[in-house]
């Protein structure tokens, strides 16, 4: 970072030469070049990623209101990433273990590689069933409030092979969190994993320690467990496994059940993430629980997904920032997000990708640390799924032919998980055009990554602004590029 600093200062000082002809003028004298590597993902092009120009830094003077600009500033950084990646579903495990083995070997490399692929390096998962499982199923027989009988074998046959092979394409590092859509059964109101019922008091205990079983079992199995939301979304009541929590009961379960069970178990590294459901809430669902000491204590971070949007009102991504603003020592997780009612036809609409691009670059820009997608693969009817709730996923398999197709949200994903790294810090960048969403990063390596997407139907020249001095790079209609400086 002073390297980069000292750089920034010597670029000014070189900019020194004037000369007199009628008007005062400023003659642009180059400094010692800073290379910018412009990679582009565009509408009606063939560019994925493409690596699309390479430029280098020289002084422009004062930018006018009439050119659109970018402007980034790497001596403010903000928070740190700790990752951005999917679900490994049993749903995305299923589809994956029909595709031949050189498919198999393609999707991951895709997803996981950060040299060839987009490199995730973030995971969730599910603890027993969700709606994306072929069937409901937990870990342990009826009625076994011991959970003598616990065991993950159900997941060795598609999910937990598929997690190590991520890892290994991963280079042997992925952040791993897991997720429950719902208690067994016999441990809530209404006897079933579907359609809500809350979880009832005596089971509190035993539905806390099975946390802590999954947790031993997935590393008795050589995959690392990160950390763990308390209940995937807490105020849906759904049709496939939900679970009713209200902010006080999810507050209560945590600080007198859950957080001290870890602990006692020696988990007190293994990070709880509270609310792990949409914006429109979340602020109410993180001051009650963060305003309590006794919780707080044990909440790593609030976790929250896309879907609120149900009345039409749009995005509310001004309440992420809410919680960053009152609670800056909480971290802030994106969890789940999906385009839902999946039509086959509908699959290479360009929306796809624009739509994570607006909310990765929100969100990022709201102070998240880490952006997890929902299924990194699903076939070619949106599923597997229990209760048809189909979807898209950034991959979708033909299970008959074997193969891959890739929607535009898997690229526009890569713009941020292929370039902004954990470890990253985030900085300022701002733009001058309302066509143009922005975000930067400063990465581990001194590296630079400025994200720029185009919302617009125009291909618009912008110039990209570091620290006085600029490149000029031309954005097309419907793009987004990660604009990296060395």
């Amino acid at each position: 970072m002073k390297k980069l600093l000292v750089f920034f200062v010597i670029s000014a000082l070189l900019v020194s030469k004037v000369m007199v002809a009628g008007d005062l003028q400023v003659t642009p004298v180059t400094s010692t070049a800073k290379k910018i590597v412009v990679y582009t993902t565009a509408d009606n092009t063939k560019y994925r990623i493409t690596a699309t120009d390479t430029l280098f830094l020289t002084y422009f003077g004062q930018p006018l209101e009439t050119q659109p600009c970018v402007f980034v500033d790497p001596s403010k950084t903000f928070q740190t990433i700790i990752g951005i990646g999917g679900a490994l579903t049993d749903a995305s495990a299923e589809v994956f273990s029909k595709l031949p083995k050189a498919r198999q070997e393609e999707l991951l490399t895709q997803y996981f590689d950060v040299k060839k692929g987009i490199g995730y390096s973030m995971a969730r998962t599910n603890i027993h069933s969700c709606d994306f499982s072929s069937n409901s199923y937990t870990y342990v027989a009826d009625k076994d409030a011991s959970l003598s009988t616990f065991s993950v074998g159900h997941d060795r046959e598609f999910r937990i092979p598929f997690i190590k092979r991520a890892i290994a394409a991963a280079g042997g590092q992925l952040t791993l969190f897991a997720s429950p859509w719902s208690p067994p059964a016999w441990m809530k109101d209404n006897n079933d994993m579907l359609h809500g019922g809350k979880l009832l008091r005596p089971f509190y205990q035993p539905w806390a320690d099975y946390f802590v079983k999954f947790v031993t079992a997935y590393q008795a199995e050589g995959i690392p467990v990160w950390g763990i939301s308390v209940q995937n979304e807490p105020m849906a009541k759904q049709i496939w496994e939900s679970c009713i929590y209200t902010a006080e009961e999810e507050r209560d379960f945590i600080k007198n059940f859950l957080g001290p069970t870890l602990a006692r178990a020696g988990m007190k590294d293994k990070k709880i993430i509270a609310w792990d459901h949409n914006r429109d809430l979340i602020y109410q669902r993180a001051s009650t629980i963060l305003d309590d000491p006794d919780a707080a204590k044990y909440v790593w971070g609030i976790g929250f997904h896309w879907y609120e949007d149900w009345t039409g009102g749009g995005k509310i991504f001004d309440n992420v920032k809410r919680v960053a603003e009152a609670y800056p020592a909480t971290h802030l997780i994106f969890t789940e997000g999906c385009a839902e009612s999946f039509k086959f036809t509908a699959m290479n609409d360009w929306k796809w990708g624009e739509t994570y691009g607006r909310s990765m670059i929100n969100d990022l820009n709201n102070g998240t640390v880490g952006w997890t997608d929902w299924n990194i693969l699903l076939d070619e009817k949106g599923g597997p799924n229990h209760v048809g709730n189909l979807c898209f996923a950034p991959v979708h398999a033909n299970t008959v032919t074997g193969e891959l197709s890739y929607l535009s949200s898997f690229y526009y994903i890569g713009h941020f998980s292929k370039f902004i790294r954990p470890g990253a810090k985030r900085i300022i960048s701002s733009t001058s055009r309302g066509q143009f969403l922005t975000t930067a990063f400063l990465n581990a390596d001194g590296k630079i990554a400025v994200v720029v997407m185009n919302q617009s139907n125009e291909k618009i020249p912008y110039r990209l602004w570091i620290a006085g001095e600029a490149v000029e790079i031309v954005s097309p209609a419907h793009s987004i590029q990660t604009l990296v400086a060395e």
